[in-house]
């Protein structure tokens, strides 16, 4: 059980937000300023707020009810929105129970609320309050409209397995016949999280996404292009995104060569570009946390080919498909939750640069590979890691009510992340000679030759490739996430490539 402190005895000079034993339910100290004519506050800041560690609500709604006598007492009631609860009038007796999936199930927390305080309740969470004072006014903001849809979970005020200490014991207080009615702890369903979209679930990383998420997020929808086209803006824009608490964005056009062709760049725009932003406006709209992945394509390569472009690198982008992204880079980023991926290099299921050199060395070919490009390899398995890492599932917190510090909720602070393999950058050459030692061909089967020169005996257009394509991963790596040296992962990657093939 938590316990506050009594509210109406202290004046504050900042706004403060205190933590409570519910994780993401957090009490906020207001700012009242009073004299002899009454007094004053700003009962929702949002940059102060903000700043001082609340999450940044979005409010969609106000309601304000009032109860007119002492021992009114309503509750307990877990919403499916985040809720911030303020006393405009009065003295209060408030307590909230997290009734959510989780190791929390069941802790409490309660505190006495007048002007100075307010509460910012996270989605899941039972709240429940007690007039101890006669005209009470409650004001609420929502980030999500009242729906007579809405799925709630109750709680019955007495149940003896939480105690609630009610100041006015049950058989004095007026409670209505629906809140006496509520089932006990041990009967209570709890509320699952937001649900878990992933768009794009039938490629490469929406694979690799799926296997991840089936251990941390089991609920998660996995959503294919037959269901939703991302090329089509009026269809994400009509998409039923009710309920849902992030939406994984695996959806992409990422045939780089073939964007340069008349029909292939009005794909890439559609689905890279105009796509990306009506699923921005979606989220904005709805206000799920949107996590979308970018490329080193957005670049020209000219950064330090070693050390590695930072997040904030400037967008330069050489051919079409590096242009779409960016765009969609762009639309993404005022998005108000929002986690962009930046990587290089990618690697799964499917097609891929390392299949091919394993079949060139299978078939005694002897290839030309690209000698002046330099990056790091990322398999999907660590996108779809640092995915779950950044949004703190399976740490305890489910995927909505995030706030901007990852202490607090256990997500990593919203914003962009480079997410590549670790370790020493190599060209393209390198890796294949990498490929061929691993199934005992000479590495020097493989010749260098440059990108000026394999572009210009490609059959069909060629897409400008950045130079440096190595990404600073200090910023992702500060949240406590290490990505994996990845030669380390390309032998483990031929090591199943083995297994599969002597199956």
């Amino acid at each position: 059980m938590g316990e506050g402190r009594a509210g109406g005895e202290r004046p504050h000079t900042q706004v403060a937000v205190r933590e409570t034993a519910i994780p993401g339910l957090l009490v906020v100290d207001l700012v009242v300023h009073g004299d002899s004519r009454g007094w004053f506050k700003e009962n929702w800041q949002r940059a102060k707020m903000v700043a001082a560690g609340l999450p940044d609500l979005g409010p969609v709604q106000h309601s304000v009810s009032y109860n007119a006598a002492v021992g009114v007492t309503r509750g307990i009631h877990a919403e499916p929105w985040d809720k911030f609860v303020s006393v405009v009038h009065g003295r209060v007796f408030a307590a909230w129970v997290d009734l959510r999936e989780g190791p929390t199930f069941g802790a409490v927390h309660h505190e006495e609320l007048d002007e100075h305080t307010a509460v910012f309740v996270p989605r899941g969470v039972g709240n429940s309050y007690q007039a101890l004072s006669e005209d009470v006014v409650y004001s609420y903001l929502v980030n999500d409209h009242w729906s007579p849809t809405a799925t709630y979970t109750m709680l019955n005020l007495a149940d003896e397995t939480v105690a609630v200490p009610w100041p006015i014991p049950m058989e004095e207080a007026v409670v209505s016949e629906k809140d006496l009615g509520h089932p006990r702890l041990d009967e209570v369903v709890p509320m699952a999280p937001a649900q878990v979209v992933v768009l794009g679930a039938g490629g490469q990383l929406g694979l690799a996404l799926a296997e991840v998420l089936a251990e941390v997020s089991p609920g998660a929808r996995l959503v294919g292009r037959d269901e939703l086209d991302l090329g089509d803006a009026a269809a994400v824009s009509g998409f039923d995104w009710s309920g849902v608490g992030t939406v994984i964005n695996a959806a992409a056009f990422t045939a780089v060569d073939a964007a340069e062709t008349p029909e292939g760049r009005r794909t890439a725009w559609a689905v890279n570009a105009s796509g990306v932003a009506a699923l921005a406006r979606a989220a904005v709209e709805h206000g799920f946390t949107l996590v979308h992945y970018s490329s080193d394509y957005v670049f020209d390569g000219e950064q330090d080919r070693s050390g590695g472009s930072g997040e904030g690198a400037a967008l330069a982008p050489l051919g079409v498909y590096g242009q779409s992204k960016a765009a969609g880079d762009l639309a993404v980023s005022v998005v108000p939750r929002h986690y962009l991926l930046r990587t290089s290099w990618v690697v799964g299921e499917g097609k891929n640069f390392v299949r091919t050199m394993a079949s060139l060395a299978d078939r005694g070919v002897s290839p030309s590979v690209v000698a002046d490009q330099v990056g790091r390899l990322t398999f999907t398995d660590e996108l779809a890691r640092a995915t779950v890492h950044l949004l703190g599932l399976g740490r305890g917190s489910g995927p909505e009510g995030a706030g901007p510090e990852g202490a607090r909720t256990g997500r990593a602070p919203y914003g962009t992340y480079n997410v590549t393999g670790s370790g020493q950058p190599q060209t393209w050459a390198q890796i294949a000679r990498a490929v061929f030692a691993h199934f005992g061909r000479d590495p020097q089967d493989v010749s260098d030759t440059t990108t000026e020169a394999y572009s210009a005996g490609a059959s069909g257009p060629v897409s400008p490739r950045p130079a440096g394509s190595v990404l600073d991963l200090a910023k992702i790596e500060a949240t406590g996430y290490r990505p994996g040296d990845h030669l380390e992962r390309l032998a483990a990657y031929l090591d199943r490539l083995d297994e599969v093939s002597g199956a």
